[in-house]
């Protein structure tokens, strides 16, 4: 996270891992809009996997 503008000791950050995390963060924020993921309605861990693997799908292929 990058430092506040008005702080008198200025931290290095690096851009690029801030960018990817912002990245990251909108992504699961995609994610949590197929409300089956959020839910968890599937009973076994192989069809909820199925389903995260395809949402990521869709909402890779946006």
């Amino acid at each position: 996270m990058p430092p506040k503008a008005n702080r008198l000791a200025q931290r290095t950050y690096d851009e690029n891992l801030y960018a990817d995390t912002n990245k990251v963060a909108r992504f699961f924020n995609r994610v949590k809009h197929y409300r089956r993921l959020a839910a968890r309605y599937e009973k076994t861990a192989r069809n909820f996997l199925a389903f995260w693997q395809l949402a990521c799908s869709v909402i890779l292929t946006l």
